[in-house]
């Protein structure tokens, strides 16, 4: 049967359609029926509303797959083609974004380039240099809601400074010619350092590839990736992304595969669409999901809701959701606003309805102290992910390496039980290697993937091998060879020791305030 002809049609034919009962709008050329759709938008009706009988292709493009709209959309929502010969369709007209101040980047005399544009990517050695060159280059917007934490950044700055007050205690004159960082993570051998991408949304803010890029990057570099539900890309798009594996090999070795992607779930008020998500990672042979626990609402980030964007965000995998974000007196702060269909009344009754509608493996994310760590344990979740959501959601929340010492003097039996993560401030090979050694199984990393994201994929391949030469380095100096010999005699926390909790409850204050007229339940 032949195809049908192309359907052309004119700027002025689609300009005509400008209302929330007769939307269309055109991306790439290409004219779309969003009157159907329009209402169920997670970012609500308004934003295509914004762009109703225009050209919407660059907001579109800066933050959605290009598949999005054909896997979304059924085919008779796509009317044609806008007509070459036609007068030009205008955008509308962008806001220019205010301004928000921010502190000025560590100096780095190497990374001294015209504001916007990246140094060479050689030149950058570490972690922070990456940083450096983020502040410097990334949209205002973009800059604002990555670096962004809660209200007076004491927790996110906590993250990484408490790392340096833990001291090692090297052992010398060992044989550690020959060092191996290899590790296995939920199952999965072969790992080539014991470090994965933290979920983090709307990776595309960043580079036109977003996780895509990080996928490839990681594939090649056998490091985990655990993509969040607020992805840029479809989780099918992140998937098919991954490098191929080798071909089989005669060789004794074990030929180098690529890594797992985990899944990050946020559960929807919708649980339907929950349950439809989680039925297509399925489907793809995803085994873990990382639950996170630790955000019911999204803390108050002021820099970010302090630079408004011109559009809302919404995530592409939550098309299903019914909540729809918009902007408000508190500000525009992303993740706020996006985040607005999580299910706020999640808690412990809802594992069995997760474990109806996942068969694989669980992993809590967000677990700050030993008494949660039980329950989960209790709970028979594969592992739990020691996290404050990177200083963004409770300010003077504690960090992440403090609340792994606090399951070792509170609940050490949790370390036999499942496997133990932890993320947050994670910045040197040092900083991964003493997370082992008080009985971490992994590490993530997240913001400093997404500021090595500003050169694609090849600046998330140079941040990971930065970050395994460090390992490395730090294994021989400390005296061992392989990640198994990591143990908690080689470091010194005292520190810090005085600020982990002895007990579950306070060690002394028992008063309570008065007038207080509800029941006292005992969390």
């Amino acid at each position: 049967m032949a195809e049908e002809p192309t359907k052309f049609l004119s700027a002025e034919e689609i300009s005509k359609h400008n209302t929330a009962e007769d939307l269309w709008i055109v991306v790439d050329g290409q004219v779309w029926d969003m009157t159907d759709f329009a209402p169920e938008h997670p970012g609500g009706i308004g934003i295509i509303l914004q762009h109703a009988g225009r050209d919407a292709s660059h907001p579109y493009n800066s933050i959605h797959s290009p598949s999005l709209l054909t896997t979304t959309l059924p085919p008779s929502a796509h009317l044609g083609r806008l007509s070459p010969t036609s007068s030009p369709l205008l955008p509308r007209s962008p806001t220019p974004p205010q301004i928000t101040t921010k502190p000025p980047p560590t100096t780095n005399p190497t990374l001294q380039h015209p504001p916007h544009q990246n140094p060479p990517l050689n030149t950058l050695i570490s972690a922070q240099d990456f940083e450096t060159v983020a502040a410097r280059t990334l949209a205002p917007k973009t800059w604002a809601f990555y670096s962004s934490a809660a209200t007076d950044l004491v927790t996110h700055a906590a993250n990484s400074r408490v790392f340096e007050r833990i001291w090692w205690r090297p052992r010398v004159l060992r044989d550690v010619g020959g060092r191996d960082t290899r590790s296995v993570i939920m199952g999965v051998h072969g790992v080539e350092m014991p470090v994965f991408v933290s979920p983090a949304a709307m990776a595309r803010l960043v580079h036109p590839e977003g996780e895509r890029a990080i996928a490839r990057a990681v594939g090649g570099r056998g490091v985990v990736q655990c993509v969040s539900t607020n992805a840029s890309y479809t989780i099918t798009d992140i998937v098919s992304a991954l490098p191929s594996p080798p071909p089989a090999s005669s060789s004794s070795l074990t030929p180098k595969q690529p890594p797992p992607i985990f899944f990050q779930l946020y559960v929807s008020k919708n649980r339907a669409a929950s349950e439809s998500l989680l039925r297509t990672v399925h489907d793809l042979g995803i085994t873990t999901v990382f639950l996170t626990v630790d955000s019911p609402l999204a803390g108050k980030r002021e820099a970010d809701e302090r630079v408004r964007m011109e559009e809302n965000q919404p995530a592409p995998m939550m098309t299903g959701s019914k909540d729809k974000p918009v902007k408000d007196k508190q500000g525009g702060g992303l993740g706020r606003i996006t985040g607005s269909f999580i299910d706020a009344s999640l808690n412990w009754d809802d594992l069995p309805w997760l474990r109806r509608h996942w068969k694989g493996k669980v992993v809590l994310k967000g677990i700050m102290c030993a008494a949660d760590a039980r329950r989960a344990a209790q709970e028979g979740v594969d592992g739990i992910l020691l996290s404050n959501h990177g200083g963004r959601n409770l300010d003077t929340a504690p960090p992440a390496i403090l609340i792994l010492l606090d399951l070792q003097r509170n609940a050490p039996e949790v370390f036999e039980k499942m496997e133990v993560y932890v993320d947050g401030g994670i910045r040197r090979g040092t900083d991964i290697l003493k997370a082992l050694c008080l009985g971490a199984t992994a590490v993530g990393v997240g913001r400093p993937v997404l500021y090595a994201l500003g050169y694609g994929q090849e600046g998330v391949e140079h941040l990971f091998d930065i970050l395994k030469d460090e390992l490395s380095i730090a294994m021989a100096l400390v005296g061992i060879t392989d990640l198994s010999q990591a143990h908690p005699g080689l470091v010194n926390t005292n520190d810090v020791d005085h600020l982990i909790p002895t007990t579950e409850g306070h060690p002394y204050a028992t008063g309570r305030r008065k007038g207080n007229p509800g029941p006292r339940s005992k969390l």
